[in-house]
């Protein structure tokens, strides 16, 4: 979407979400006069993997090679990079790694969203592990099953947990359910969450890239952090410890009445943030 000479925006949602989460973001940056680029990750609404063979990895490191292979496959040399949850997954494994190839990142809580899976099984405050649920509930076959059966109840129950202040309609949410209808969605999304806890063996073709990931690389390009005060997931912190990882010009900004969701839930803040980046650097 927008004028093909406008600055690059690439938007990337989140699990379980998909590309409606910016519909109202995309069309206030195009209004700005940016050209915006809205994909689906691996395994929802029509992606498809060519070879049958190819693993259905949810890993953080195909999530990155995939936004990298976007970015090569339609000439764009730089971009404004914007996510949540899985897709702020990618986009921090692509600034971090090929900075060169990013103009600036919007990225919310945690910020810094690359998994340091070497610690993953180091157990958390016990508030922390019970928003994790769902994690733990797909490391068993019973989750898988579970979610294979109940895939829209499964995901309409994370959006009313992770975001309890925010009224969605229902044919909202029937709109972005269409995308987990996708038949690798169950495999990618449970591969996901064993792999970071390393319950899972990773693709061997991204295994560069998780080694490269595993050193803690530093995000150096301009960022922005969003966080939703009311984000029923993301654990809470303060600015100061939102802000390691990254060791470029960064800003945190917490808004109010917003929860995981932040760009359907605040699409004004979201488009400023990434404005932002495009007025300061």
């Amino acid at each position: 979407m927008g004028p093909d000479d406008g600055p690059v925006v690439v938007l990337l949602h989140g699990f379980p979400y998909d590309i409606h989460a910016y519909d109202d973001v995309s069309a206030q940056l195009v209004q700005a006069g940016c050209r915006c680029i809205v994909p689906y990750l691996r395994g929802y609404g029509p992606t498809r993997f060519v070879d049958s063979a190819t693993p259905r990895s949810g890993e953080q490191a195909a999530l990155g090679a995939d936004l990298l292979a976007l970015l090569n496959a339609l000439n764009i040399p730089q971009a404004i990079l914007a996510g949540y949850d899985w897709g702020g997954r990618a986009a921090c494994v692509v600034a971090a790694l090929w900075p060169e190839r990013v103009r600036g990142l919007v990225s919310c809580d945690p910020g810094y969203n690359i998994h340091d899976i070497a610690a993953a099984n180091t157990p958390a405050a016990p508030e922390t592990e019970r928003r994790l649920w769902y994690q733990y509930y797909l490391h068993g076959e019973r989750g898988r099953a579970g979610l294979t059966a109940h895939r829209s109840e499964f995901c309409h129950l994370l959006w009313k947990l992770w975001s309890p202040t925010w009224p969605f309609a229902e044919s909202t949410f029937a709109d972005t359910a269409q995308s987990f209808e996708n038949p690798d969605f169950v495999d990618v999304v449970v591969h996901s969450y064993r792999h970071r806890y390393g319950r899972a063996a990773g693709d061997p073709d991204y295994g560069f890239i998780q080694e490269r990931l595993a050193q803690k690389p530093l995000i150096t390009v301009p960022a922005v952090i969003l966080a939703g005060a009311d984000d029923g997931v993301s654990s809470k912190r303060d600015s100061s410890t939102a802000v390691r990882g990254f060791a470029g010009p960064v800003r945190r900004q917490v808004i109010e009445g917003v929860g995981h969701n932040v760009p359907q839930e605040a699409p004004v803040e979201f488009a400023d943030a990434i404005i932002s980046l495009l007025k300061n650097h």
